[in-house]
């Protein structure tokens, strides 16, 4: 397919036809719905993020990347340590 300064390209032709006939994400459109600003989620997993504790998690962050940056960054075994 050429392009052109003019010619916009259909991305949806190169997609598989398995591809074009998938469906959106529920947890994706739950999603959208709940970053609303009027909705008030009582949803599992979506705890109020002013509750994080930000800070102590930064000051792990900084010791671990400080002590042991290549084990952090690197793949693990799937049972974990």
């Amino acid at each position: 397919m050429l392009l052109t300064k003019n010619c916009a390209m259909n991305y949806n032709d190169l997609y598989s036809k398995v591809v074009s006939r998938s469906k959106a994400s529920a947890i994706r459109e739950l999603l959208k719905v709940i970053a609303q600003p009027d909705i008030i989620s009582f949803a599992g997993g979506l705890p109020a993020p002013e509750l994080f504790p930000s800070q102590e998690i930064a000051e792990i962050l900084q010791d671990v990347m400080k002590n042991t940056p290549k084990e952090a960054l690197q793949y693990g075994t799937t049972e974990g340590q």
